[in-house]
């Protein structure tokens, strides 16, 4: 009975207290989000760029845009100061970063051939500067809306909830992409897409729109330097900052290196992916869990050495199946990258004061966004740089390599910077 109840509250949301509607509405916000970013990211991203021409490093430059825009958060934390309408520019950046994003999906019928990949390029930083400045706002109002004791529990839910309809919707856009010819089957994906843009912007503006608390920042200068002088949050930023570097330099390409050298069919690159992303859904909820026991930044340094691992595994293509090898590959990424996702998140509104959050989030985001940038830009240029080297270092040689510099990074380097900064927390406190 309870199950219904929160079933059928979905549909009677004025019933409900604000901050339970709020909450309610960051999962349904959630959804149709999670839909485009299925049908039209992850592999089915790659695989749109290569059938509009795109190469290695075209496809790296693509993985790397998101990461890029993240420095424009720094402008929109500056500029959070002067508004207190943050539902509404969040609605506004939420909706036109959906928009130019389907717009992409009208490319091969309005743009020649050789110009296909440069305006998909520009058309996709376009969308996600728009995304990166939505995140800004929607970061602030979920802080304040989720209270803090439940933080880890709550978003462990919520990330299930979405990761599960995110692997149905890599499922059906792989087979719709496997039983259609690509023409057709990108204009499925990209329809959908549409509808679900729509959907997503009547649910952006269901959010509330609490009070915002702005910074006691004296200049803008003041406000920028306030995360820069809390050496406990720098060290730990720079340190993730340098993990995402390396990291980024093999593992969005892992879609790239199953089409282009082992020949994997779209079908097989989305079941994969959606074994990753299964894997991911229910460790967001084992992950809440801990967080309710342990810190972010102890949970951090078991999440970290676990992506290292998924990327070290490669080396099993030399004597197993590669399909068994892919698949424990992406079990063991899903379960680091679940722990990752919840716990970093945790860790920029939890570790943070609230005046002055969205500077923090914006400095970490721009650091990380800088650092992500450069990683598959280098990882596609080193694809490009061994084509014509033997098959052991195209296949699995990079993610070996990179894996094992990860691990020496999360085992060596993350205790001393995580563990003693949690100390010296403590001492404070004490």
């Amino acid at each position: 009975m309870n199950f219904w109840n929160h079933l059928m509250s979905v549909f009677r949301r004025k019933q409900l207290s604000d901050q339970r509607r709020g909450l309610l509405t960051s999962i349904m916000e959630g959804i149709p989000a999670v839909v485009i970013a299925n049908m039209l990211g992850g592999p089915i991203l790659t695989i749109y760029v290569v059938y509009l021409g795109g190469s290695a490093s075209d496809v790296g430059l693509v993985l790397a845009i998101p990461a890029l825009a993240n420095l424009v958060q720094l402008v929109a934390a500056f500029y959070m100061q002067r508004i207190n309408n943050r539902k509404l520019l969040l609605t506004i950046f939420g909706v036109v970063h959906r928009l130019f994003w389907v717009a992409t999906g009208l490319i091969p019928f309005f743009v020649s051939e050789e110009l296909q990949v440069a305006v998909f390029i520009g058309l996709f930083l376009i969308s996600f500067i728009c995304a990166s400045t939505s995140s800004v706002f929607w970061t602030s109002i979920v802080a304040d809306m989720v209270p803090a004791q439940v933080r880890g529990r709550y978003f462990g839910i919520r990330n299930t909830i979405h990761w599960a309809v995110g692997s149905i919707t890599l499922l059906v856009g792989g087979q719709i992409l496997e039983q259609m010819n690509a023409e057709t089957g990108f204009a499925v994906l990209y329809i959908v897409s549409a509808l679900c843009a729509v959907w997503n912007g009547i649910e952006l503006w269901r959010y509330p729109n609490p009070p915002f608390e702005k910074s006691a920042a004296s200049s803008s200068a003041a406000l920028f330097l306030k995360p820069l002088k809390d050496k406990g949050y720098m060290k730990a930023t720079i340190f993730i900052a340098v993990f995402i570097l390396l990291q980024n330099a093999a593992i969005p390409l892992f879609s790239y290196v199953m089409l282009e050298t082992l020949h994997i069919s779209k079908w097989g690159i989305t079941v994969l992916t959606t074994v990753q992303m299964l894997t991911t859904m229910f460790s967001y909820y084992y992950w809440g869990n801990l967080n309710s026991r342990f810190d972010s930044r102890t949970l951090l340094l078991w999440a970290l050495p676990i992506i290292a691992g998924s990327c070290v595994l490669w080396v099993g293509i030399e004597i197993l199946p590669v399909l068994l090898v892919l698949t424990i590959v992406n079990i063991a990424l899903g379960a680091g990258l679940g722990g990752y996702n919840l716990l970093v998140f945790n860790f920029i509104i939890g570790d943070t004061p609230k005046s002055d959050r969205p500077m923090y989030v914006a400095v970490f985001s721009a650091l990380t966004g800088v650092t992500g940038f450069v990683g598959p830009l280098f990882g596609g240029w080193l694809y490009k740089q061994i084509e014509e080297s033997p098959y052991w270092l195209q296949s699995y040689g990079i993610s070996l390599i990179t894996g094992v510099a990860l691990l020496l990074l999360a085992l060596i380097v993350g205790p001393i910077v995580l563990r003693a900064e949690r100390s010296e927390q403590q001492t404070l406190t004490e």
